[in-house]
Order: structure tokens, then C-alpha cells, then sequence
């Protein structure tokens, strides 16, 4: 290893091709449904997702329609010639032994997606948004005597699926993840696609490379693929990224290729060499014409297009008065701020006293709800606890009824079983205690069990009252006034 090859600086250069499935109910090319998820294999098929030899197909105006939407939404220019094209290469899932694409002529091209990372803004190119139809789904089994084989189900074949390929402007794993998260917030927002990474419906592949820092020279381009999440996306070009530095620093020669991200071991493998344009022989889709969008057209989709998370969380900055940070944790997420929005109405509705009811209701929405989601892999859209319910729990902890500990439990409560905050405080007794003797007696018994503590605390360490406290807390599951516990417990400590 020379020092020279040792000193050298390599930049990180991304881009991203995302594929999404459209919400359309049927097919791209025929009247066949798209709901293939959850139906018995090759049901919803039909001569010419099939690939049956004869056949026409027959544009989905809702698929273009709903591209013209993310085009928009993207900041791109719409074409007003675009056309599709047959690109060919073998596979088994392809029934046609084509697929019908876009290839010069896409929908829309030219366009922006503006991302932060570290409090930096950066304006990501969008090459081109353009539409075809996805592939049959290839199922892979192991027989009893160990041998592989593969089932296809081609439910799938012919599915609105839309491409949206990024300009190589990424610069850091960590910017590609926000990248993703954008995107998929306003295909979210549009009503496009469910945009499901785990269901397919929302596909990335990641296009990476390194250069010497200052030179505008690339090392070869690797293709990362099979990516079902955020976090996936990220740890594979972390990986790759360093496994490209480490093979230049050991003088090992980097091939162009494609690759697969295993997620149980953490690492990229090779897959097959990489792939350029010509190899598939793109030409005009002789049985579809070509397709001619108005300025008219494009003016009439885009006024069906809603607000964007950008506009809403400037919104409910604006509007609400939160801080930025939670306006954008609740905006990312299309349900989220729906969510956070009908708790703000129905609050208002009830005319309910709550100081700051719409900062009150977003630490509820980004904390023990979001928390509670998480830890059962639950969408906000399917909980059981009610907007009305939120603004209920608010309610009785601002008015003292409950303390915070109690309100952590009455939610948690509420979401496994949807009763409503009065109900569970009847059932499990967790009215606050505001009683100065009853807290008092408490601090007693908890300052006689706890020496250590006491003796710390007299020595200086406030942390001691802390753990004091939380022993009142916890003796009292969570029903005393935490500041009149801290309050006495200081008192019989000697502290006044």
C-alpha cells in the first residue's frame, strides 16, 4: 500500500431509482384488478397480463394521471409528447418477454426535491418520473430433498408501477435515508400509492460510487438492491461505502456490478455484472400511440393536488404555534398530522380549558402514542384510542384529576382496549392523590426505607431526591402530586 494511496480522500456519490406501485384498481395495460396482495395466486390475470400473443393493450388514464401528480409535486416540467417503449431482456418474470416502459420520452423530468440534513438544505435533482408496468412475482422454495425451485404468481404482472430515478446529487448514506423519507411522505400526501416498503409497493435502488475528492472522475458504479426500509437503505450504503474506500486503500480493482443487500449479515453481495440502457434494446411500443398531454390537461391535475407536507408543517407552525421541530415530526407522516389535527378540533370543539392544547396534544401524539405504536408495529390509523380520548386524558392531568405517570397508563390502557379515561380510572383507582397528609405520611415511610439515599442527599447529591421521589411515585403507582411529593419530602428532609 503506497502512502499516496493511503492519503487519499474519496467522496460518496448516490443516486437513487425509486419504483412505486400506483393505487389505481385495475392494471396498467388491461381491466385485470391491481389488488394482488392478499388474493390466491394467478386469479386476477387475463390475456394480456399473461402475455398471450395478439393482444392489445390499453392505456390506465388514472396511472398517467397519477404520475402527472408526482411530476408536479416534484417540481418537474410535464412533457407534452411522451410515449412507451418494449424494453426487452429475458427473465421469468416477465411474461412478455418485454416490458413495456418510457424511455426518451418520459412524463415528467427536470425536477427538484429539496432535503435537510444537520439544519443544511439541499436541492436533489429528479431526472425523470416515468411510468410502465411491473413484473409477475417469482416465489422461491425448497423441496423436501433440498432442492430449489421457483412458483410464479402472476397476480402482479401488469400493476401500475412508476419510476422515479434521482440525479447522482446524494452525498451521504444519512442523505439518502431523508431523501426516501421525503418522497415517500408525499406519495403519502398525493394519494398516490400506500407507498408499503414491506408489501413492494414502494421500491428503491441505489446507484453508488466513489471519487477522489476534487476530481469529477467515478470509480465504478455499483447497483444495490433488494432494500425493504429506511434503515436498510442506509446500513447497505454504509457498507458499501466503506467496502469501495477499503478496496481502493488495499489496491483491489472496483467492478462495475450489481448487488444485493443481505440484511442478516449486515453486507452487500455480488449479483451479476451491471446492465447499460442498449443491452435492452428499447423501441417504440408499436401497439400504443403516442400519448400527447395538454397544458390543459396538467392544469386540471394540478388542482387535484392537496397540501404538501412542506406547506402543512409551515402551517401548523404558523397556525398552531409548535415548534418547528414537532411540526416537522408530525408532517412526515400523512396519518400523523391527520391524527394530530382532528385531536386539535375536537379540543376545540369541546371548548375544553387546556393551556396550549396543540403543543399538549403533539407531545402526546410524538410521545406515548408514537411509542405505543412502535413497540406493536401499529399504523396511528388503526389505534384504538380516539382523538376524543387524547384531548380527555389532557384534560383531567392539566385539571389535576390525574398526575403524568397515571396518563402514561390510561393511554397504554386505552390503546389495548379503546375504554374511554374515566373508565380506566374507576377500574384501576388512579385518581391523583392531592392530600398533603396522605403524601406526607408516605415521604416518611419512603425516607425511613431509604438511608443511603437520605445520608446522599444530605451530603449534596441532588440526584438523591430524585430517587426519592421516584420511590414516593412508585409507592404510590404514580398518584401523587409530584410536586407536593417534592415538596414534602424536601420538608422532612429539613430542606425549606
Amino acid at each position: 500500500m503506497t502512502a499516496t494511496a493511503t492519503a487519499t480522500k474519496y467522496e460518496t456519490i448516490i443516486g437513487l431509482e425509486v419504483h412505486v406501485q400506483l393505487n389505481t384498481k385495475s392494471k396498467m395495460f388491461c381491466n385485470c384488478s391491481a389488488d394482488y396482495a392478499n388474493t390466491s395466486p394467478n386469479t386476477h390475470v387475463c390475456p394480456v397480463c399473461l402475455g398471450m400473443p395478439g393482444v392489445l393493450p390499453v392505456i390506465n388514464k388514472l396511472a398517467v394521471e397519477y404520475t402527472m401528480m408526482t411530476a408536479l409535486a416534484l417540481n418537474c416540467t410535464i412533457s407534452e409528447y411522451t410515449k412507451f417503449d418494449r424494453k426487452n431482456y429475458p427473465y421469468p418474470d416477465l411474461m412478455k418477454g418485454y416490458q413495456i416502459s418510457q424511455y426518451d420520452a418520459p412524463i415528467g423530468k427536470n425536477g427538484i426535491l429539496t432535503i435537510e440534513v444537520d439544519r443544511q438544505k439541499r436541492n436533489i435533482g429528479i431526472t425523470r418520473v416515468h411510468l410502465e408496468e411491473d413484473v409477475a412475482k417469482l416465489i422461491h422454495r425448497s423441496s423436501f430433498d433440498g432442492k430449489a425451485y421457483s412458483l410464479m404468481d402472476v397476480n402482479r404482472s401488469g400493476v401500475p408501477l412508476m419510476e422515479i430515478v434521482g440525479e447522482p446529487d446524494l452525498r451521504s448514506p444519512e442523505e439518502a435515508r431523508q431523501y426516501l423519507v421525503k418522497l415517500h411522505s408525499i406519495l403519502q400526501y398525493i394519494g398516490v400509492s400506500t407507498a408499503n416498503m414491506e408489501e413492494g409497493s414502494f421500491r428503491c435502488d441505489a446507484n453508488i460510487s466513489i471519487r477522489p475528492e476534487g476530481s469529477d472522475k467515478l470509480l465504478a458504479k455499483v447497483e444495490v438492491k433488494n432494500m425493504n426500509s429506511f434503515r436498510a437503505v442506509f446500513r447497505a450504503l454504509e457498507y458499501e461505502a466503506q467496502r469501495q474506500r477499503k478496496a481502493m486503500e488495499e489496491g483491489v480493482r472496483l467492478v462495475q456490478e450489481t448487488r444485493g443487500w443481505v440484511e442478516e449479515e449486515g453486507k452487500t453481495v455480488s449479483q451479476r455484472s451491471k446492465e447499460y440502457a442498449h443491452d435492452y434494446r428499447y423501441f417504440p411500443e408499436p401497439d400504443l400511440p403516442p400519448l400527447l398531454i395538454s397544458r390543459e390537461w396538467v392544469a386540471e391535475v394540478k388542482t387535484k393536488l392537496p397540501e404538501l407536507p412542506e406547506a402543512r408543517r409551515d402551517r401548523f407552525v404558523s397556525e398552531y404555534g409548535l415548534p418547528i421541530y414537532d411540526a416537522n415530526l408530525l408532517t412526515n407522516s400523512k396519518p400523523m398530522a391527520d391524527y394530530f389535527e382532528r385531536c386539535v378540533n375536537i379540543g376545540k370543539q369541546k371548548n375544553l380549558a387546556i393551556t396550549n392544547l396543540e403543543k399538549q396534544i403533539s407531545n402526546s401524539c410524538l410521545g406515548e402514542i408514537s411509542r405505543l405504536c412502535n413497540a406493536t408495529n401499529t399504523e396511528i390509523q388503526d389505534i384504538k384510542i380516539t382523538p376524543a380520548n387524547i384531548c380527555e386524558v389532557i384534560n383531567l392531568t392539566q385539571k389535576g384529576v390525574v398526575s403524568g405517570p397515571s396518563a402514561k397508563q390510561i393511554l397504554e390502557e386505552m390503546f389495548n382496549t379503546g375504554k374511554s379515561a374515566s373508565e380506566i380510572i374507576t377500574q384501576k383507582g388512579l385518581n391523583q392523590i392531592s392530600d398533603s397528609s396522605e403524601i406526607e405520611e408516605m415521604a416518611k415511610k419512603v425516607i425511613a426505607e431509604n438511608p443511603q439515599a437520605v445520608a446522599d442527599f444530605k451530603a449534596g447529591k441532588e440526584t438523591a431526591l430524585k430517587f426519592l421521589v421516584g420511590q414516593l411515585m412508585k409507592a404510590t403507582r404514580g398518584r401523587a402530586n409530584p410536586q407536593k411529593a417534592n415538596q414534602l419530602l424536601k420538608n422532612n428532609l429539613g430542606v425549606k
